[in-house]
């Protein structure tokens, strides 16, 4: 486990599958980047599963749940048959994410409060698998309480608002994540959080102190066109480290 002052990244690589399924071809591999990623540091791995399979692919998630040392975290619809593919991969957490098929990614956090009975049943389904369950949500107080209702271990808060925000504007969606994270935290929650950061707005969040994981993607494979992935995980992780040590006044 992490010291006190570290903060753990969860390397998703649904868009080097991306660029494979452009093709249709067998490259590039996604349990390579896995595997790389954990090489440069990366504390874990997160594949979704779409519906639709526009990238990740089934093989692909029991490849890397099979041969990748990492925890798995299994992003997924809370849907029968994402529950009985979770069952089967039996990854280390499962998070439950909205899904809508035209949407180009996740635009949003789940609405817990719309589905308490049937995501608690759902939940309960999961952990009884000893898979722990993570709600994505958006940053806010009602749908944390209503995650914590539903048996949820961990939400993880959803960052688009405030990575896609003009920068007027971002300090104070900054400061609607800290309160989120301060209330899951004080549930008794473990908070992740992830979607839209990128090397130049990480290092804010990182900061949070009540935060134990974030979730990247999207910008570290982008970096690794040009740099290569090894680099870009470990880029991405100095500067998280780096947030962290400063935010508790140590210094670097």
């Amino acid at each position: 486990m992490p010291t006190h002052h570290q903060i753990e990244l969860g390397v998703n690589v649904d868009h080097i599958a991306t660029l494979r399924q452009a093709r249709g071809v067998s490259y590039p591999d996604p349990l390579q980047a896995a595997d790389i990623a954990r090489k440069a540091g990366a504390d874990g791995v997160t594949v979704h599963l779409r519906e639709d399979r526009r990238h990740i692919q089934d093989s692909d998630v029991f490849a890397i749940r099979e041969q990748v040392d990492l925890p798995m975290n299994f992003e997924m619809a809370a849907t029968a048959e994402m529950l009985e593919i979770a069952k089967k991969v039996a990854p280390y957490e499962c998070c439950l994410v909205p899904e809508k098929r035209e949407e180009l990614t996740t635009e949003g956090g789940l609405s817990v409060i719309t589905q308490q009975s049937y995501l608690t049943d759902y939940v309960g389904e999961l952990k009884a698998q000893g898979i722990k369950v993570s709600l994505f949500v958006d940053p806010d107080e009602e749908q944390i309480n209503a995650s914590h209702q539903v048996g949820a271990d961990i939400v993880e808060l959803h960052t688009g608002t405030y990575a896609e925000t003009a920068e007027e504007a971002q300090h104070a969606e900054l400061l609607r994540i800290q309160r989120a994270a301060t209330v899951a935290h004080d549930l008794g929650l473990q908070v992740n959080a992830g979607h839209g950061l990128h090397y130049q707005n990480t290092v804010s969040i990182a900061a949070i102190p009540e935060l134990t994981c974030l979730n990247i993607g999207h910008s570290i494979v982008a970096r690794a066109v040009m740099t290569g992935f090894y680099e870009a995980v470990f880029a991405i992780k100095q500067l998280m480290n780096g947030a962290r040590l400063d935010s508790e006044g140590n210094g670097l």
